[in-house]
């Protein structure tokens, strides 16, 4: 007998918000994610709590921010002592499937999936993907390609994301268990390379492309790190037609992850569970696009087209009381508090989610003043570094730009978080200057005025903000209590 009601979280990786169409964005072709969020709700201002992968993902599978445990790193997973949603889950009668896409739990271990799961999808001789043949798309080392990370229209293929899709969809299908069930179906798409096959590459209409954002003449305002990808990047050349491909591109693979989505909900209709079901749909991250003349994303800066996600949640028909786009502010870490209320698992752990339930069940009205992310790491942190596994990062490889920068010892790298509301944006740095936006009056964050004597007052305030986040935030006490002395000595102490 079922009790509790299975729960599907679809995870595409470095997906913007404003990649789907009911968001605004006119170029998008997103039409299964708009039908989902008008049967659930949207959350237009949603936000991760680390613009990079692996602390994302430990973040929003904990309900930790990344600094509360050290989580701040693409090497630093989640160990077996440490709450993570999915064996939580397992633990209180769920039956977990999930795929291979891993950055999440320490993969040292060959068998580290056991504890989390009870279907581990895994490829076989019959389910492999095409294999592309080798094409030097990236250009000469120099060149404006080689670390733009495009390489356009592919040749029609079965990818790795619809190998996994199809396997939960049979899953679903087949699933007779007397446990309800939870999907974690975690994709790669949309992450670089920008790439995508027919029919979704010619489906974005390039004329519709809202328009990209420009920076400051130099970056002025930015952070170093930013300042000198860009340099590294070399896309300095690029026109804005070839920009718009780059785009379009992009745009393309979140309508194919678009269409994922629609797989996985056409199998539950057909199953006969959806209106029982919860389902999750949200990105770990997002990514520039061509934004302020860069690419892909880095680990400690905020822009919204890095911090601002997908994050849409339908729960079962007879909870779901508000329907559309919300502009309530919200973080990811609201993801575990919210599955934690509906499975009712017990409290094993602190955590700083806030449930999405009364609000969705309009017993709630307002949901966060403010929202928080970070990243980064400080002097003398080596172990931290991003260097692709090598002592010295190899040039030849996309990631050089932002490996080489980390590896450095000059700190572009360094420490800083996010402090967000609906009008400002402040982000504090650790060696180096602060930033401080109007969102009112500068929506694309180009004027950095953390040295204006208008905004004195609204810094402070932000400040304070940011001082009152990490008291409340900087531990977490463990639920099981120590014992002081062994009884044996207390009753000798007595007698």
């Amino acid at each position: 007998m079922i009790n509790h009601p299975n729960i599907v979280i679809i995870n595409p990786d470095q997906m913007r918000a404003d990649s789907m169409f009911h968001l605004g964005n006119p170029a998008s072709v997103t039409p299964n994610l708009d039908e989902l969020a008008n049967e659930g709700v949207s959350f237009a201002d949603a936000f991760c709590q680390n613009p990079v992968c692996t602390p994302s993902r430990c973040s929003f599978m904990s309900g930790w921010y990344p600094h509360v445990t050290g989580h701040r790193t693409m090497n630093h997973m989640m160990h077996d002592h440490e709450p993570v949603l999915l064996k939580r889950l397992k633990e209180h009668n769920y039956h977990i499937w999930m795929n291979q896409r891993n950055d999440l739990l320490p993969a040292q271990n060959p068998e580290y999936y056991k504890p989390y799961c009870d279907t581990y999808f895994t490829l076989d001789g019959q389910r492999r993907p095409d294999i592309l043949p080798y094409e030097n798309w990236r250009g000469e080392p120099g060149g404006k390609n080689f670390y733009s990370f495009y390489r356009g229209k592919l040749p029609e293929i079965k990818d790795i994301d619809q190998i996994w899709t199809e396997g939960a969809a049979e899953f679903i299908r087949n699933y007779e268990g007397e446990k309800p069930f939870c999907l974690f179906l975690p994709l790669m798409l949309p992450h670089p390379v920008y790439q995508i096959s027919e029919p979704y590459f010619s489906r974005i209409d390039r004329k519709e492309l809202k328009k990209r954002i420009l920076p400051m003449k130099g970056l002025e305002g930015k952070s170093r790190l930013q300042k000198e990808l860009s340099r590294l990047q070399n896309m300095k050349d690029w026109k804005e037609e070839e920009y718009d491909e780059l785009r379009a591109v992009y745009l393309g693979m979140c309508s194919k992850v678009d269409e994922l989505t629609g797989q996985i909900v056409r199998a539950l209709k057909e199953k006969g569970i959806y209106d029982e079901t919860a389902l999750f749909f949200f990105s770990d991250h997002g990514d520039y696009t061509g934004d302020y003349n860069l690419v892909e994303k880095v680990q400690n800066s905020f822009e919204d087209c890095l911090t601002n996600v997908p994050f849409i949640v339908k729960l079962p028909k007879n909870m779901q009381k508000r329907h559309g786009v919300s502009r309530e502010m919200t973080e990811l870490i609201d993801f575990y508090a919210t599955v934690e209320e509906l499975a009712e698992l017990p409290a094993e752990h602190t955590h700083f989610g806030k449930s999405l339930i009364p609000y969705i069940m309009q017993q709630q009205e307002v949901l966060r003043e403010a929202v928080f992310c970070e990243g980064g790491f400080r002097k003398g942190e080596d172990h931290c570094k991003e260097t692709g596994g090598q002592t010295v990062p190899d040039p030849q490889g996309l990631y050089f730009p932002r490996q080489s920068l980390q590896a450095s010892d000059d700190m572009y790298n360094g420490k800083a978080v996010m402090c967000r509301t609906k009008d400002y944006k402040y982000i504090r740095r650790l060696y180096e200057k602060d930033e401080f936006y109007d969102l009112r009056n500068d929506p694309d964050e180009i004027r950095n005025q953390i040295d204006c004597e208008e905004y004195r007052t609204l810094i402070a305030e932000m400040k304070e903000r940011l001082l009152e986040f990490y008291q409340d935030t900087c531990d977490v006490v463990p639920f099981e209590k120590d014992a002081r002395m062994d009884r044996d000595f207390m009753k000798r102490l007595m007698h």
